[in-house]
């Protein structure tokens, strides 16, 4: 049991320590997983950015997950084919569901960068977080659209996950560090004191601030090897 995100997040951040010498990227989901990555970002002395993944919703049942799709240079979709043949889904209607969550996406990631370009992910050590995950469609969505964008090495990082899901998942990451593997799993949520959703607003000031934290980082290294002998 983890008291809120943030505690989570530092527990994540010392299983993580052997990644800051790799001068890594942090990659959150939001919104939940944004608290969590922003402790490890601080630890590790790296960039926090993120990477927004929407499900795809079957017809008429929106909340019935087909697949999910992430954003980026190439935008990738990851389908649940049993659920998609068990439907009858359309490609027709593929194609405008996915078309609709890339439109909320660049939405939603315009508003949580404020028109800041995203950070590179090319030949760098990328560490891919979230505040848990249950079935693992959406981060299966996000590690396979951030290795298209060729990174130097793939980490999924989370505090929580059934091992069913993390064993699904470990041909998709170069390296997997998961705090707890409970058999009984139900929710993510179940394993917080306190879940309570994280808003956009906490959302964009915890990325404001991570920017700033490594912003004036990167100037204090700078001071320091001018006034090296």
């Amino acid at each position: 049991m983890f008291k809120n995100r943030t505690e989570a997040g530092k527990k994540l951040a010392a299983a993580l320590l052997e990644y800051k010498s790799e001068q890594p990227l942090v990659l959150a989901l939001p919104r939940g997983g944004v608290p969590v990555a922003n402790e490890v970002a601080a630890a590790l002395d790296a960039p926090l950015d993120v990477i927004v993944v929407r499900k795809l919703g079957a017809p008429g049942q929106p909340e019935l997950g087909i697949g999910a799709v992430v954003d980026g240079d190439h935008p990738q979709s990851v389908l649940n084919e049993d659920v998609m043949s068990l439907l009858h889904v359309s490609t027709a209607y593929l194609e405008r569901e996915v078309a609709e969550e890339l439109r909320e996406i660049r939405r939603r990631q315009q508003r949580y960068r404020g028109g800041r370009p995203p950070a590179a992910i090319e030949d760098h050590t990328v560490i891919v977080v979230d505040d848990g995950i249950a079935t693992g469609g959406s981060m299966r969505a996000a590690l396979r659209g951030v290795r298209r964008a060729q990174p130097r090495r793939l980490v999924l990082a989370v505090p929580v996950a059934p091992p069913e899901t993390i064993a699904a998942l470990q041909s998709e990451a170069d390296a997997i560090v998961c705090l707890s593997t409970p058999e009984f799993f139900h929710a993510v949520g179940q394993f917080y004191a306190d879940f309570t959703q994280t808003t956009d607003e906490e959302v964009i000031e915890l990325l404001e601030a991570a920017r700033q934290r490594y912003e004036a980082s990167r100037a204090a290294s700078a001071t320091r090897r001018t006034h090296e002998p």
